[in-house]
């Protein structure tokens, strides 16, 4: 028997695969559970309707990230910090920092979104990368200061 995932069930199938089944599976558990709807045209039409309509706002999102970054890739954000002898730098910039700052000037990122290899404890100008959608990545200026 056909069925088309409607839920994720791990090791058997994600949302909107279409997978043969044996029947008593697909009847006493799949279909049963929620898991799984029967294929036929009526809900193959349904699943073609969800996945353009899942096309499309992807490209929204993508749209979105993308004039996003183009915004913050003309931003600079300024940190000014303690420093001690020969310009040591007491502490130093975190990403949750980053994003406070980031939300100061009007954008909500979240601190998972940037990527930082270790936190920026020195003087100067830095560069950030921010995960904004799957492919798409902005980068931005950091400059510490005392």
């Amino acid at each position: 028997m056909q069925v088309i995932f409607i839920k994720d069930l791990k090791k058997q199938g994600k949302k909107g695969e279409i997978k043969n089944v044996k029947d008593g599976y697909a009847q006493n558990y799949l279909i049963k559970n929620g898991y799984a709807i029967p294929v036929t045209e009526k809900n193959l039409n349904a699943l073609k309707q969800e996945k353009l309509k899942e096309e499309k706002l992807n490209q929204q999102n993508e749209a979105k990230a993308e004039k996003l970054k183009q915004k913050l890739e003309k931003e600079t954000l300024e940190f000014k910090v303690k420093t001690g002898t020969d310009d040591r730098v007491f502490g130093s910039i975190s990403p949750k920092q980053i994003k406070e700052a980031l939300l100061n000037k009007g954008y909500d990122i979240d601190k998972k979104q940037i990527e930082l290899k270790e936190n920026i404890s020195s003087l100067g100008y830095h560069s950030v990368k921010i995960n904004l959608y799957s492919s798409i990545v902005a980068e931005i200026k950091i400059h510490v200061v005392k």
